[in-house]
């Protein structure tokens, strides 16, 4: 008898060992509530940048939002549930976009791409939410006192360093790296066409409500950042140097916040949605 697909279950290639384990589905139909886990070290650094230049990163159904701000975040998450208690880190590329569609309207930072050190997170990211996710090693965090500070390689060649000096515990409330209204998180969902190449198979935004987000501030402090960009060739980088040259060229006319964040909990990702 040859291999059906179970009615309800959510597939991945190779998908005929049955459904896929990951961070929205795993074994026993356990239920994860993303309330204590994981514990997540996070440093950001916020700058305004050249309008014209962000709008040339954004599909053709967003438009930018108020304010050219561009937060560099770099998260080390611990203890993740649906990793059985293993970890990874990640550093996302984001500024203020909206989307006006027929059904849809709605404000929030536009994710142009988020580095990642692990493949699962990745593929589960990719082809079920639509998250623009690729490949990077990220060094462990390096704290003190008073500085914070994160880098990213791939296969030996450094790319960035993010700094944040001067830092001091803080309000939550007194955070200014993000500035208008952010109602969640704003993604395009692409995925090639097997033959016919150059179209797309799947192609179409997405949208995370930042309501869903069940994270919890343990720790805050804010400090003075500063991003310190290596440009790449092709023989860098082969399939990464057109992004981090991308990101390297962006004009930081000031630096606009930086910071250190201690929190637990997470994102219940499932409320990820196609708009419209």
């Amino acid at each position: 008898m040859s291999f059906k697909f179970e009615r309800g279950k959510m597939y991945r290639m190779p998908t005929h060992f049955g459904p896929s384990l990951g961070p929205r589905q795993v074994p026993d139909g356990r239920k994860l509530d993303h309330l204590n886990t994981p514990n997540t070290t996070s440093i950001s650094v916020s700058f305004r940048s050249n309008p014209e230049q962000l709008e040339a990163l954004l599909p053709d159904c967003f438009t930018l939002g108020d304010e050219p701000i561009v937060t560099i975040l770099a998260s080390e998450m611990k203890n993740v549930d649906w990793l059985a208690g293993r970890g990874y880190s990640m550093i996302g590329v984001s500024f203020p976009a909206q989307f006006s569609g027929k059904k849809d309207q709605v404000k929030g930072e536009f994710l142009c791409v988020l580095f990642e050190n692990m493949c699962e997170p990745i593929i589960t990211g990719r082809e079920e939410l639509g998250f623009s996710k690729v490949y990077c090693e990220i060094s462990d965090p390096v704290i003190s006192d008073t500085r914070a500070k994160v880098s990213a390689s791939w296969q030996g060649f450094q790319f960035l360093d993010i700094n944040v000096g001067k830092l001091r515990e803080s309000s939550i409330e007194n955070n200014g790296s993000k500035v208008g209204s952010n109602e969640g998180t704003l993604h395009y969902k692409y995925m090639p066409k097997t033959e016919e190449w150059g179209s797309a198979d799947v192609e179409y935004p997405t949208f995370f409500p930042a309501s869903s987000d069940h994270s919890r501030v343990n720790k805050y402090l804010t400090g003075e950042g500063e991003l310190c960009w290596n440009k790449a060739q092709w023989e860098d980088l082969p399939t990464l140097f057109n992004i981090v040259n991308t990101l390297a060229s962006l004009e930081v006319i000031e630096y606009t916040g930086a910071s250190l964040t201690y929190t637990v909990g997470a994102k219940n990702l499932r409320k990820q949605r196609i708009l419209s």
